[in-house]
């Protein structure tokens, strides 16, 4: 076991297997924007964004970034931008303490509300939301590379609307793709704008990788990002197949969130330990208590979607779904 994962097990928290990569050489960027690198093919096409580290402890975004700048991927058509976003959460990174750097003061991935980049309030994220908004606002199509708390199966979360999943169907990975709404605590970077109107030809997926600090994370990753570049029209398969081989994907499935529960008391609680896709068989079921309130199950066969470990008052607990034909 190496020292960053034998600090991790000993603190209780998942090993950390990988390495935080390096990512001082892309702090210029070539767009005005510190960290964001635009490549420009000269010929029409989408412009076609991959955003990574939007929770700074969150590391197999930053891998696939650096896979795609060292083996030189250019965009045969449009516009393709490579972008490290809440770096000054990940430059706190330590493996040690390897949860602590999700945000500085507040989830950047919940601000991308109008209301909220044009109010008055500020803080380390809203202030880079902010310097990154005006660019966001030129992308068409927008990867965002997550990763989650437990080792459960790689998700691909598409939102609400029905072109969300019909782009996660062209990228074909991960097989598991959720339809959901988001979070009352706050809009992400997958729903802002165009992204979440249905009127727009704009469209986005947020993609969960895995565990945040396996190595198994930021293979699904890399394969993520190759599939979605092939599907937006960015580059062709034959450019990805010259660096990697792209195994056939398992036909998809999907999950449609019908609820979102969210915490209300400090009391929180759930009644077992869920990772998360687990499938309760019947309607009723207790699977948590906030304070006095039992959380049950609306409905037979129910699905568990990423259960949390943060679980503050305003916080999504745990999503609730059912597998759709």
């Amino acid at each position: 076991m190496t020292g960053a994962a034998a600090s991790g097990a000993a603190a209780g928290q998942a090993v950390v297997e990988i390495a935080a990569p390096d990512i001082e050489a892309y702090r210029a960027g070539n767009t005005g924007v510190p960290y964001v690198t635009a490549f420009d093919s000269g010929q029409p096409g989408p412009h076609v964004m991959v955003a990574a580290l939007v929770h700074g402890n969150e590391l197999c975004g930053a891998h696939a970034l650096a896979f795609l700048f060292e083996r030189g991927f250019r965009p045969r058509r449009g516009r393709l931008s490579l972008a490290f976003c809440n770096t000054e959460a990940y430059l706190r990174f330590d493996p040690k303490d390897a949860a602590a750097s999700r945000f500085v003061d507040e989830d950047f991935n919940r601000v991308w509300d109008p209301a909220v980049l044009d109010g008055p309030r500020t803080s380390v994220e809203l202030r880079r939301a902010r310097e990154l908004r005006p660019y966001v606002d030129t992308v068409d199509l927008l990867l965002d590379v997550h990763s989650m708390q437990t080792a459960t199966r790689p998700l691909m979360l598409a939102g609400p609307l029905d072109k969300g999943e019909a782009l996660a169907r062209q990228v074909a990975v991960p097989e598991l793709v959720v339809a959901d709404e988001g979070h009352k605590a706050g809009r992400r970077m997958r729903d802002y704008g165009g992204f979440g109107d249905p009127a727009s030809a704009k469209n986005a997926l947020l993609v969960e990788c895995g565990q945040h600090w396996l190595k198994s994370t930021v293979e699904v990753a890399i394969d993520t990002v190759l599939r979605f570049l092939v599907a937006a029209g960015a580059v062709d398969a034959g450019e990805v197949a010259r660096h990697r081989a792209l195994p056939k994907p398992p036909p998809q499935r999907v999950i449609r969130v019908t609820d979102a529960v969210t915490v209300e008391t400090p009391d929180f609680a759930f009644a077992g330990d869920f990772v998360g896709l687990e499938v309760i068989p019947a309607a009723g079921t207790v699977i948590a208590r906030d304070g006095v309130r039992e959380v049950r199950t609306p409905y037979d066969q129910c699905v568990l979607i990423m259960p949390s470990k943060r679980l503050a008052p305003g916080l999504t607990a745990v999503r609730l779904g059912r597998f759709v034909a």
